[in-house]
């Protein structure tokens, strides 16, 4: 028997030669810088002095405070330039290495951008083929709003209970939908020779993450929020368990592996279906639904109970 081995896939370069500033601190911009670095293009990241008195290295980065080896990750293989772009000599370097750079990255409020002389007006007439891609919290108007991934979550309705939400969606989304834009900018500069500015709104980022919310999906009356017995979260006899078996036939397979007799497409929206579901997994082990997974090709993973606060 012979066997064909998968392809690989190919490590794509779209950016090679295209050439990143980024004015970006915390995690949003830096994210996006990381994927940026990953697809080709030279990145350079410009930070604030640290603050008086910290240690020679010390990031200007809040990130390199409360979290360093988040820092180090985001920041591999990316030249760190540490400059004061309040005082001459910094806005001095600053523009030297604009007038070599495709896209400039910033995630600074209007307001502070135009302080430091960096509006989009006054970039554009002294650096005409240079895009700007500016990260801000919310768009238009509001980008001089206040706010964090938490806030902008809880405005598009993903924070349901009292805990906080597994994890920065707002930001990385946002990262996301920052190195998608400096794509753009960079086949427009290909195919015009002249910049351009794009705004990225975390508020945005986490409204187009929760659309699947929005339309109903995973609202618990939805088919991936609860009302399908083969996509839910059980308990099983030492831990959870996540099945995901939304399609008819691997929910068949596991109505059939549980004892569940499947009547018609409705049958797996059923409570007693659920029901019976629930008492299956509650009798079982994760080593035990792991191997009838195995077996059985159901789409599932295990987990340790939750810890108890």
């Amino acid at each position: 028997m012979t066997t064909t081995a998968r392809p690989r896939s190919a490590a794509l370069r779209p950016l090679r030669g295209v050439r990143v500033l980024s004015l970006a601190l915390n995690l949003p911009g830096p994210a996006a810088l990381m994927r940026l670095r990953a697809m080709g293009a030279t990145c350079l990241k410009v930070e604030p002095p640290p603050p008086r008195g910290a240690a020679a290295g010390t990031p200007g980065d809040p990130m390199g405070h409360y979290n360093a080896t988040a820092y180090g990750t985001l920041h591999e293989n990316i030249k760190v330039v540490s400059w004061d772009l309040k005082a001459e000599r910094g806005q001095a370097a600053l523009h030297k290495a604009l007038a070599r750079t495709d896209v400039l990255l910033t995630s600074f409020r209007p307001s502070a951008l135009a302080k430091l002389g960096l509006g989009w007006k006054v970039l554009r007439a002294r650096h005409p083929a240079l895009s700007v891609v500016a990260i801000v919290g919310a768009p238009g108007e509001r980008a001089e709003e206040p706010g964090h991934d938490l806030t902008y979550l809880a405005e598009a309705g993903l924070v349901t209970g009292l805990e906080l939400p597994a994890t920065l969606f707002a930001d990385m989304g946002g990262a996301l939908m920052a190195s998608e834009a400096v794509l753009a900018s960079a086949l427009n500069l290909k195919a015009t020779g002249k910049g351009s500015f794009q705004e990225v709104a975390l508020s945005q980022a986490a409204s187009w993450l929760a659309l699947p919310r929005t339309w109903g999906l995973t609202q618990p009356q939805g088919a991936v929020g609860g009302a399908h017995a083969g996509y839910r979260i059980y308990a099983c006899r030492d831990g959870r368990v996540a099945v995901a078996a939304l399609e008819p036939h691997f929910a068949t397979a596991l109505c059939q592996v549980a004892g569940w007799p499947v009547k018609g497409p409705t049958t797996l929206l059923q409570p007693e279906t659920r029901s019976a579901l629930a008492a299956f997994f509650q009798e079982r082990t994760c080593a035990q639904l792991n191997r009838l997974a195995r077996e059985h090709d159901i789409p599932l993973h295990t987990l340790a109970a939750p810890r108890q606060r």
